[in-house]
């Protein structure tokens, strides 16, 4: 009898498993397959913002500050999130580049509201088109936290805006607030939209009607 080890250990040993192929094709086709509807999303997406620039196009263009804007009162840094029409929070405005957020630093002064914005376009909010504030937690589609926003409501050509701020220093809101109310209280009244003078225009130039529709719509 052979009792060899070496067969034995031949016998025994375990054949090697042959690797698992990889197919390829229906991985690829699926990166592709979400490549194009990625595209497809940012397309309709910029179309839109075009379409929307476009619906927009009889806005004037924004304000320039004075040469003599006059002693800084108040100062923030902090972040600019979008315009809307005034009380509708989701209806951006994209016209002149209102619809870009972006870092922001504000002045304001007897005159008004210097907004100057790194990488996008500066504008000023003149005191005589200043038509409340308020504090809120959403604008143009952006929600933060509650009373985390502070949303300057004023009127550029026939049409109320409300521009929302953010300050890397939410103490600051306070104080813009009360200082805000009392230039649009004191130049508010008397203007050819009739919104501070009780017209049919008041809700959309009254900041408690705008928060107060703004949060129904939130609602819904």
């Amino acid at each position: 009898m052979n009792l060899s080890p070496v067969p034995i250990a031949v016998r025994y040993t375990a054949a090697p498993e042959s690797q698992q192929v990889t197919d390829w094709a229906p991985r690829i086709a699926w990166v592709i397959g979400l490549l194009l509807v990625v595209a497809l999303v940012y397309w309709l997406m910029r179309e839109g913002w075009k379409w929307r620039s476009v619906l927009q196009s009889d806005l004037p263009e924004l304000p320039q500050a004075p040469a003599d804007p006059g002693e800084p009162r108040l100062t923030m840094t902090g972040r600019y999130h979008g315009s809307t029409t005034a009380g509708q929070w989701l209806e951006r405005i994209v016209a002149h580049g209102l619809g870009a957020r972006s870092r922001v630093e504000l002045t304001l002064t007897e005159h008004g509201v210097g907004v100057a914005r790194p990488g996008a376009n500066d504008f000023f909010i003149p005191a005589g088109r200043l038509r409340g504030a308020r504090l809120d937690k959403g604008i143009a589609g952006k929600v933060l936290t509650e009373d985390g926003l502070l949303v300057i409501t004023w009127e550029h050509g026939d049409r109320l805006l409300d521009s929302g701020f953010r300050s890397d220093r939410a103490a600051e809101h306070a104080a813009w607030l009360d200082a805000l109310r009392a230039m649009s209280t004191g130049t508010g009244s008397g203007t050819a939209s009739g919104t501070a003078s009780g017209t049919a225009d008041e809700p959309h130039g009254t900041t408690e009607a705008a928060a107060t529709k703004h949060h129904e719509e939130g609602a819904r």
